[in-house]
């Protein structure tokens, strides 16, 4: 009898670990889905932060301004483009998620 009883606290135990390993794979999930968001979102405040930098509110702009893109304000563009953020007025500034974006795309044909 006291076989039987050891037998079944080491099933228990077994089976305990076994819910306990599901619940450490659920929980790593999470939080590789939380680190990579961390990292998405530290990499677009870190380029939003960039261009506020660069942002003066006191220029007055024209109409003129936005049709003529100087070339520096073109590569910046093409640059966020290729490191995933969208540069359309639909979704400007929003990551592309690893797709093209005809808007994207077309505005940048444009500027050439």
């Amino acid at each position: 009898m006291q076989k039987r009883k050891i037998f079944d606290q080491v099933s228990d135990m077994e089976k305990q670990i076994g819910e306990l390993y599901e619940q450490l794979g659920d929980l790593k999930g999470k939080l590789s889905d939380l680190l990579e968001e961390n990292h998405r979102l530290s990499m677009e405040n870190h380029h939003l932060r960039n261009r506020l930098d660069g942002w003066e509110p006191d220029q007055e702009s024209t109409g003129e301004e936005f049709t003529k893109l100087p070339s520096e304000g073109y590569d910046n563009l093409a640059r966020l483009y290729e490191e995933g953020f969208h540069i359309c007025n639909l979704e400007f500034g929003s990551p592309r998620r690893n797709e093209d974006c005809m808007f994207c795309l077309d505005f940048l044909s444009k500027k050439k």
